[in-house]
This record gives C-alpha cells, structure tokens and sequence, in this order.
C-alpha cells in the first residue's frame, strides 16, 4: 500500500469514527484525527483537519442551529482571537518533532479532562478563556474541542451540539486564513483535507441513529482510549525521531 492509499485508508477511517464521536456528542473529531493524521503525514497538518472541521459543523448546523448560544458563542470567539495567533507562532517556530509531543500531550491533556468531566461554570470569563486556549491547540493541532466542550458539558445536548459546531466552524475558517498567512497551509493539506471529508460525511450518518439509541458514554470512553492510544504512540514516535 502506498503512503497515499494509507493516509486515505487509515486517515478516513479516523475522521470517520472521530465524526460518528462528534455528530453524537458535539466534539472529538480532531481528538481522534489529529493524532492519527499526524503520525501518517505531519505535512499536511494542521490544514487538513481544519478543512474538514470547516465541514463538519455544517451538517450539525443544519439541523440544529436554532439552539446555538450566541451570546456564550461570542465570548468564545473574543478568546479564540489571540489564542490563534499564539497557536500560528507555534506551526511555524516549532520543530516537527517537539510538535509531534505538543501534540500528543494536548490530546492525553484534553482525555484525562474530558474523562474526569472537570466542572467548570459557564460565564463570559470562563467561557473567554476556554476559547483562548482553544485557539492555540486548535490552530497548532486541530484539536480545540475539549476546552469549549469542558465548558458547555452541562448543557443540553442540542445546545451543546449547536453551539460547538458554529464555534468550531468559525475557529476553522480562522485557522486556516492564518496558516495561509504565516505560509503554513500547502495545497497538499488542503486537497488531503477535501479527500477525508468523504469520510466524514459518512461518519456524521451514521451519528444519528448513535445520537438516538445508544448511551453516547460508552462510545466516548472507548474513542478516548483510542485517542489516548495514538496520542502515546505519537510522543514515543516523535521522541524516538
């Protein structure tokens, strides 16, 4: 199989489990896709899973966009501003290998939070600086879910599912815009990008029925051990280069 045929074999199949995990509970695509793609082809990181996290909360927004909180959302953005920036710093003054372990940490970071499920209260200051923080992971990982769902875990589903999707796709077209600026978004990441958001659209059907008939608990404990997986192998690859 040939590096090509491997990224879009294996790297489909992780944006597709990662947009069953996220169509179902409002997050985790990056947190299952970045690692993986990551470790098959750091090249086309991160513009690829910002191409398809521009996708995916389409779909969402589609059904849903009636119970975005527009008011929590700009608080979000506000935050996001800056951390973008930091996060663009990082793509282009760090080397591949310590990004490799940047990486993997943050998704090991983001699944011990999200697992513990911190509670945290949802106000203007919290939910600022969750987007802050999103913003360097995401833009310098494309992993920014776990600080903004942290935030929002007490809400209602529809809610949370809603307003993270408008966050993420806004945060998406943010992030890309400044990897093109700091010359960091080849036409490779973007055309690897559009490949994986077959998959993707795939992953987010098959969340509905998910969505409605099973617990979204298990399947998040067992994607977490997933990406806790590829996170530690990622580190050990890295260190190892």
């Amino acid at each position: 199989m040939s590096h090509a045929e491997l990224l879009l074999v294996v790297g489909g199949l992780a944006v597709f489990v990662g947009a069953v995990v996220q169509g179902s509970v409002g997050f985790g695509l990056g947190l299952v896709a970045a690692p993986v793609l990551t470790m098959l082809d750091h090249g086309v990181m991160p513009g690829a899973i910002q191409v398809v996290n521009l996708t995916l909360p389409l779909f969402t927004l589609a059904v849903e966009w009636r119970r975005v909180d527009w008011r929590g959302l700009g608080f979000a953005v506000l935050g996001r501003l800056p951390g973008s920036a930091i996060g663009a710093l990082i793509v282009v003054y760090v080397s591949t290998q310590v990004l490799g372990v940047f990486v993997g940490v943050m998704v090991l970071v983001a699944v011990g939070l999200t697992t513990w499920a911190i509670s945290l209260p949802r106000n203007g200051r919290t939910i600022t600086g969750a987007g802050f923080v999103s913003g360097i992971t995401g833009t310098a990982t494309g992993i920014g879910g776990p600080p903004i769902a942290l935030v929002y875990q007490s809400a209602k589903g529809p809610q949370i599912r809603a307003t993270l999707a408008m966050f993420f796709f806004l945060s998406a077209g943010q992030s890309l815009v400044i990897l093109a600026l700091v010359d960091k978004l080849p036409v490779r990441a973007l055309s690897t990008g559009a490949t994986l958001v077959v998959p993707m659209v795939a992953g987010f059907l098959v969340s509905g029925p998910l969505r409605r008939y099973l617990d979204g608990g298990r399947v998040r404990v067992a994607v977490l051990a997933v990406a806790a997986l590829s996170a530690t192998t990622l580190i050990v690859q890295s260190l190892a280069a």
